[in-house]
């Protein structure tokens, strides 16, 4: 038997499906990430900028978007919005409001600015928002350069909630109707919802969504007798029955102002990456704010246990095969992450000639989906091809896309090269 033992590596590196995001902008144009890895960038985007002129939706902007995502190693999560309290009075399209659709006005705490925001029950409205949510859905979902879908539309900045504008969200039935048109229309994509009401989080993760949270590190910024990290999250989390949502769809944190804030404000930072790791977060919004001086460390210890990170522990196999017959293969991995991955990605082999050039790869058949941190034993077997010459050849293992079939997920141990296989032990293939 040929046993390997590979070494576990400390490195930091983007993985799809999780990690520290970038806030309207790309990675390779984000300073503030100040070299950190970042797989993920998040958008907002309010209704009016979407479609514009009714049953016209701006798909240029979107495919835009992804492609640049692309070109930055990233891919696209998203939120689509129907109420703002910046200056323009309207964040839906205007020519929902002169159809005559029903609504009402607003004035945001603190704001000069009268805004509007259409009744959601209003027949006009449904039409209208319904269609989006499925367009969008019919040319986005299952999209390989989508990351996340962030259940918007409902409340301020699509948050679940009016706080602030002496008008109510809309009702229970109505927000059911809303989370399930979502689902409908992105079956294939990952999909998380804000934290805000234990009634529609419970229809949201029954439905097999995730859930996200946008004020992680408040230690009493809003009042001295009640903060989020207290008095709310882990209370609307039980309530609602979500405590194993993670195991199957992700939990993505986005920082209360940012973490400037934390520091100016002497809130112990370790405490607050441990508190949004004890929910197996898998997603980190700074909103592309710099790091505070002197924090990077935690950051970057964070960042080692944010979502998954896989590490295999070791490998075992014949040390030959003869040509047409099945190569037995067993694993012992380690998810050392706070989350599982979500993506069907499969743990996949490859065999390199003496030239190091690719001869065969496969494909496997184990799904990295699911797996929950801690150890894991996996087997797996390969056919050799009763073509392949007899001879010694690299066995390398790596995590690849179903679709694609190429390396997509970094693993934590030394030894990869520059496409994603982790060329680790010998075989010996012999004349069938």
């Amino acid at each position: 038997m040929a046993t390997v033992e590979p070494k576990e590596t400390n490195e930091l590196f983007a993985n799809p499906g999780m990690g520290w995001q970038t806030f309207h902008r790309f990675a390779d144009e984000d300073r503030a990430l100040e070299g950190l890895p970042s797989s993920s960038a998040y958008f907002r985007f309010y209704w009016k900028e979407l479609e514009p002129a009714e049953g016209q939706i701006d798909f240029e902007k979107l495919d835009s978007l992804l492609a640049r995502a692309r070109r930055a190693g990233q891919k696209l999560a998203f939120r689509v919005m129907c109420a703002g309290t910046d200056k323009d009075p309207l964040y839906v399209p205007r020519w929902l409001k002169e159809q005559g659709c029903k609504g009402f006005d607003y004035r945001y705490q603190g704001s000069e600015v009268d805004c509007w925001i259409p009744d959601f029950d209003d027949s006009l409205f449904r039409k209208a928002h319904f269609r989006l949510i499925e367009e969008l859905g019919k040319r986005y979902d299952g999209h390989p350069d989508v990351d996340l879908l962030d259940i918007g539309s409902v409340g301020l900045w699509g948050e679940w909630h009016m706080s602030g504008t002496l008008v109510d969200v809309p009702s229970q039935e109505t927000c059911f109707e809303i989370i399930d048109a979502y689902c409908r229309a992105f079956p294939n994509t990952l999909k998380a919802m804000l934290l805000d009401g234990a009634d529609a989080l419970r229809h949201a993760t029954g439905k097999g969504c995730g859930w996200r949270a946008d004020c992680l590190g408040d230690m009493g910024g809003f009042s001295k007798t009640w903060n989020h990290m207290d008095h709310c999250y882990r209370q609307t989390v039980a309530e609602s029955g979500s405590q194993d949502v993670w195991k199957t769809a992700p939990v993505a944190w986005e920082s209360c102002w940012d973490m400037r804030k934390w520091k100016a404000e002497g809130w112990d930072i370790p405490y607050i990456f441990d508190y949004g790791l004890g929910f197996h977060a898998s997603y980190m919004n700074n909103k592309s704010a710099p790091i505070p001086e002197g924090t990077r460390p935690e950051v970057e210890r964070f960042l080692k246990k944010l979502g998954y990170r896989l590490v295999l522990r070791k490998l075992e196999h014949p040390d030959s095969v003869r040509a047409g017959d099945f190569l037995p293969i067993r694993m012992e991995w380690e998810n050392v992450g706070a989350a599982p991955p979500y993506r069907n990605d499969r743990v996949a082999f490859c065999l390199f000639d003496s030239e190091g050039r690719e001869v065969v790869a496969y494909p496997g058949s184990r799904e990295v989906r699911g797996w929950l941190p801690g150890h894991l034993s996996v087997q797996d077997s390969i056919e050799m091809p009763f073509e392949i010459r007899p001879g010694h050849y690299a066995l390398a293992v790596g995590v690849v896309d179903t679709q694609s079939h190429a390396p997509s997920v970094k693993l934590a141990i030394e030894g990869g090269d520059d496409i994603g296989w982790h060329p680790l032990s010998r075989i010996e293939v012999k004349a069938a």
